[in-house]
């Protein structure tokens, strides 16, 4: 008998590991195309991406199902023509009412660690709360949310065929999160250059040589392979902020009129910029920064005037066309 056990055990063991025959998950993984010179993004333990995952995700972000009045959308304010940015400084959410900041690109979001302007949000599963339930965007709460998905018998099924669970805020946001980490954009112009594939304009080059060059040091914020380090600086943009910018999250004075430093790719297409969208295109961004911004206790001592001449500036904007990504503007993958 005590055999006979034994020899049981293993299989007894083996079917109580398969997979319910009726359960509907799916987990083939989603094969993520990481451009030459990226880092492969970290992916959440318990939001691994599989394609059941990025599909729901993608259905999510152009439904306005997830707004109180089923009128606004994630696209609406995050277009991908324009690297899922929009083009109003403040983006007009549920029955007309403006929202607090500018729409930041979702350009390569899979690489912050911590989200928004002011990176109030820890992570990037986290980050549709935020828009859902302010009272100026969606208006909706996240748990009626769920509740009228699960009335959809098409939807309870995506969500169980994603993560074996139905709708909740667990699984909306998600899968929200997992199809903005697929927005990896690295295929620019520039990029293209620097593999060799093609050749600058005379005054991109030059611009190239400003952006880079320590009489700008653009470069010293706007670093590495998505163009940005990542931090939080003051950039003068105002001797008295009515945002306060990273001081609403660490409440320190020293943070007053900070935000993260953006990624310049696909910058071309994301005006109006700053947090506020203030200023309307690349001329007077550069203006600015050629100024030296206005004068605050917290701007950063990078912040100077540049003394740049009127061709100087011309080249610096010819070198920010060239980060602008067509393919990632016109990808299949992220269309409706």
């Amino acid at each position: 008998m005590r055999n006979l056990l034994l020899l049981f055990l293993p299989i007894l063991f083996f079917s109580s590991c398969q997979k319910d025959p009726k359960s509907l998950l799916d987990e083939t993984p989603y094969l993520l195309s990481i451009p030459n010179g990226f880092p492969t993004p970290s992916f959440p333990e318990d939001n691994e991406l599989t394609v059941a995952r990025v599909t729901l995700g993608k259905r999510l972000f152009y439904d306005p199902i997830l707004s109180v009045d089923s009128t606004i959308s994630c696209a609406n304010c995050h277009k991908q023509e324009l690297a899922f940015a929009d083009d109003q400084a403040i983006s007009p959410g549920v029955m007309g009412r403006k929202g607090f900041r500018n729409a930041t690109t979702l350009t390569n979001i899979a690489y912050l660690s911590y989200v928004n302007k002011d990176g109030g949000v820890p992570k990037l599963d986290l980050q549709p709360i935020v828009p859902i339930e302010d009272h100026d965007e969606m208006a909706f709460t996240i748990l009626e949310a769920s509740d009228l998905l699960n009335t959809i018998p098409d939807y309870r099924d995506a969500f169980l065929k994603a993560y074996d669970k139905e709708a909740s805020p667990f699984t909306i946001t998600r899968s929200l999160g997992a199809f903005m980490r697929t927005f990896i954009s690295g295929n620019s112009y520039y990029d293209q250059y620097k593999q060799g594939l093609n050749n600058l304009s005379a005054d991109a080059l030059a611009g190239m040589n400003l952006f880079f060059s320590e009489q700008t040091n653009c470069s010293s914020c706007h670093s590495g392979f998505n163009f940005t380090d990542n931090s939080f600086r003051n950039n003068g943009l105002y001797e008295d902020y009515s945002d306060w910018g990273r001081r609403r999250v660490t409440l320190l004075m020293e943070d007053d009129g900070k935000f993260r430093v953006p990624t310049l790719r696909n910058i071309a297409l994301t005006a109006p910029y700053m947090h506020d969208g203030s200023l309307a295109d690349l001329e007077m961004v550069v203006q600015h920064y050629n100024n030296g911004g206005s004068n605050h206790t917290a701007k950063d001592s990078l912040i100077r005037p540049l003394n740049l001449s009127e061709t100087e500036q011309h080249q610096l904007i010819a070198f920010l066309n060239t980060l602008t990504d067509t393919s990632f503007i016109h990808n299949p993958e992220f269309n409706q």
